[in-house]
């Protein structure tokens, strides 16, 4: 049987996902990450509406799983200003509310699919690669840029190598974004500060060379380093 293929048809659709599972009951929340895990996912959990907003603002993850009765901001609340702030990660609703009109409401707000607790762990695993290849059709190629095995989305703050998501900071997807948008040439500090933190940024640090480090460590788990320092210029992303 064929692998099923990546958002952008170029690499076999990773089995693993970066799954984050917002779940306000814990024994729930433990169930569901035991079983996601035994597929191979890797799972964030928040247990509460900031919690997930907070946590979606620092990662980048493949989907996420959304409970609609979670403290403080309720998962619909939560899920609208996911989609008002123009993030398009496929979204699973999980909840206990089994009506049509709740169902509608929450396909309203912009959830790609509902699950009604409690949830198959096989039905659940292959919901989530069911969204993936669905969004991987909807999906516009030209808006990808590839540096060799490297792909990145910037529209969607998503980077995989070899067909494998890299989960990546913010600061760490932007500067493999301006490595990868320079393919083959030699980026300086000075211009990765202005491009990533501002002009008005006056670095105490070598900021730069710590943020190039962690991103080299995440790039070595899928092959070898794909990054050149350039000393006393700064840093080449082989093409």
């Amino acid at each position: 049987m064929d692998a099923p293929t990546s958002p952008y048809g170029q690499f076999p659709l990773p089995m693993s996902l970066h799954i984050l599972l917002v779940e306000d009951d814990k024994p729930l929340q433990r169930q569901l990450v035991e079983q996601l895990s035994q597929y191979g996912h890797e799972v964030a959990t928040a247990d509460d509406g900031p919690g997930a907003l907070a946590i979606v603002g620092l990662h980048a993850f493949d989907i996420i799983i959304l409970d609609w009765m979670i403290p403080s901001i309720d998962g619909i609340t939560v899920l609208r200003q996911l989609r008002e702030g123009g993030m398009h990660v496929p979204v699973l609703m999980l909840t206990a509310l089994g009506q049509v009109y709740d169902k509608v409401e929450g396909f309203n707000a912009g959830a790609d699919d509902y699950v009604v607790k409690p949830v198959d762990p096989m039905e659940l695993n292959a919901r989530l690669h069911a969204l993936l290849r669905a969004r991987r059709i909807n999906e516009q190629p030209s808006d990808t840029i590839s540096a060799g095995d490297i792909v990145i989305s910037p529209s969607r703050l998503r980077a995989w190598r070899s067909g494998r998501p890299l989960i990546l900071s913010q600061t760490e997807f932007k500067l493999l974004l301006e490595l990868s948008r320079n393919a083959g040439s030699v980026v300086t500090r000075p211009m990765l500060i202005e491009r990533i933190w501002g002009h008005d940024f006056m670095p105490t640090t070598n900021i730069v060379d710590a943020h190039i480090r962690h991103l080299r460590v995440k790039l070595l788990e899928h092959g070898d380093d794909p990054i050149s320092t350039q000393r006393g210029m700064g840093y080449l992303l082989r093409a």
